[in-house]
């Protein structure tokens, strides 16, 4: 059962769907439309006070798509921490390495990491 969310929250997570990254759109390119096994996801979605990259309900599972500005954020931590109190597990890929090493495509990549802090 999903809670009310914050009308500010839901108007940030509204403006960032429109001015989403370059990685956010390409991430979402391969997961909407249940092209995931079916897997039913959503964009830029509010979740307590925290608003999620990309998120399947169903199998509570979030994909956070991080800027190097991601990495080590003590933000993102207490983010991920809240997140798996409510059952969430996160997987989150560093969007520049994705596009240096890699041009930009996103597939089965060892280095993501799974942020579990439940």
């Amino acid at each position: 059962m999903r809670q009310a969310v914050d009308d500010k929250l839901r108007v940030l997570a509204r403006i960032m769907r429109k001015n989403a990254t370059n990685a956010e759109r390409r991430m979402w390119s391969k997961l909407r439309d249940g092209r995931l096994g079916g897997l039913k996801f959503r964009r830029q979605a509010p979740i307590g006070r925290a608003i999620a990259d990309l998120v399947c309900y169903e199998h509570k599972l979030i994909v956070e798509v991080d800027g190097g500005q991601h990495s080590e954020n003590r933000r993102d931590v207490v983010r991920d921490a809240e997140l798996g109190r409510r059952g969430f597990r996160v997987l989150s890929f560093l969007e520049h390495r994705r596009d240096a090493k890699h041009g930009g495509g996103f597939g089965d990549d060892p280095r993501c990491s799974e942020r579990d802090d439940g």
